[in-house]
């Protein structure tokens, strides 16, 4: 069964679960930031069928967020390692540990977790704007244009709530 095509919505955060499809995805992007590399450690530490997998990396580079090397040459094998635009998906991953963190951490006390280089201490995630370094929260900012069918509801406010 396939999933319907989300362009219609012409949308970035559509556009980029369309590329991202699921939690596989999302799982093998992570594995990669994490420093997993080959098609047998994925499945390793994923516990993903190989067909899955193979499916998930074919998607990824199409999608340019993965690139292959070679790293055996009789028989073939390769290693999966990201692009730039699959580097640029650090900052939605660093969103969703730290969600999950706060909202649905592992019981596992000895659980992996981000350690910021800086301070020393456990990262948590949180946006700021490209332009002027402040922090963004819902309250300050706004779509434009906001979508039709909030834009035609009368009590309709600018901010995102």
């Amino acid at each position: 069964m396939s999933r319907k095509s989300l362009q219609h919505l012409e949308c970035a955060v559509a556009n980029t679960v369309e590329m991202v499809n699921d939690a596989w995805t999302i799982l093998v992007l992570r594995d990669a930031f994490l420093g997993v590399r080959r098609f047998d450690e994925f499945v390793n530490d994923l516990g993903i069928a190989r067909n899955v997998l193979t499916d998930r990396l074919g998607r990824l580079v199409a999608n340019g967020m993965l690139e292959t090397r070679i790293y055996q040459e009789h028989p073939p094998r390769y290693e999966y390692r990201l692009t730039e635009q699959g580097k640029d998906l650090f900052d939605v991953l660093m969103a969703l540990w730290s969600y999950g963190e706060r909202w649905t951490p592992p019981a596992d006390p000895s659980r992996q977790r981000v350690i910021h280089l800086s301070c020393g201490q456990e990262a948590r995630a949180v946006a700021h704007c490209g332009n002027c370094g402040e922090r963004l929260t819902r309250r300050d900012v706004r779509i434009e244009p906001p979508l039709s069918v909030v834009q035609e509801r009368p009590d309709t406010v600018a901010a995102v709530s």
